[in-house]
């Protein structure tokens, strides 16, 4: 099967893929590729492939939703991607987290129905976790740049403004501390194609303290940690 959404040629996708739901983080973020080439723009989902340390790396738009990253997985998976983490926002939980902060996800709860239902034709609800692998991997790369972290799950959303004043309080007792939009479907997913994932997530607001990061403080949160995911990336 050929792609549709994205009109990259086999070759010109990684196997090793960095996604980010923004397609101006992807372009921010492709800076750090030695000579970066853009292979996608359809639809908005920018694909740059480029080398970082002379491994080969592709970083790539997902957009936002469980829908959306699940197409682009499928797709990037069809041109040759195979390890993929998301570097993305999200909105914390449990007032022990700041804006600014990185969360290494280390598994993902989500509502039944709709894609999950789609894809495993039951109601059955799927482990939604990452690869042990990248995780470590991650965990391993933080710890040795010296970046504050935390580790826990998350809450993948489908409904951004369907949060109510009970919201925070019913997921973070359920053990999630922080709620974002596609880890899900990432993770889920990955396990159905023999695929390897994982996800890091800059909290940029807070639902028990409130308040939203700047763009330049994220921007230089994003690029702060960077490094760390990209150096995991590569020893995969």
């Amino acid at each position: 099967m050929n792609p549709v959404h994205i009109l990259a040629k086999k070759g010109e996708v990684a196997e090793r893929v960095l996604i980010a739901g923004d397609p101006s983080r992807v372009k921010l973020l492709s800076t750090l590729l030695e000579e970066p080439k853009l292979v996608n723009e359809n639809r908005g989902f920018l694909v740059y492939t480029g080398k970082y340390k002379d491994v080969r790396v592709t970083i790539a738009t997902h957009g936002i939703g469980g829908p959306s990253i699940a197409i682009v997985l499928e797709e990037l998976a069809m041109l040759g991607g195979k390890v993929f983490i998301r570097y993305g926002t999200a909105g914390a939980l449990v007032p022990e987290l700041d804006k600014g902060d990185y969360v290494i996800v280390t598994g993902a709860s989500y509502n039944r129905g709709g894609l999950f239902h789609q894809y495993f034709k039951e109601d059955a609800c799927i482990s939604s976790t990452p690869d042990f692998d990248v995780l470590l991997a991650l965990y391993n790369s933080f710890k040795a740049k010296g970046l504050k972290f935390f580790t826990g799950t998350v809450f993948s959303s489908d409904a951004f403004y369907a949060e109510d004043e009970d919201f925070a309080k019913k997921w973070s007792e359920r053990g999630n501390i922080a709620v974002e939009m596609e880890c899900a479907a990432l993770f889920a997913l990955s396990k159905l194609r023999k695929l390897k994932s994982g996800a890091v997530v800059v909290i940029s607001d807070s639902l028990v303290k409130g308040g939203w990061i700047s763009k330049e403080e994220l921007e230089k949160k994003v690029m702060q940690g960077a490094n760390a995911i990209l150096d995991a990336l590569i020893n995969l």
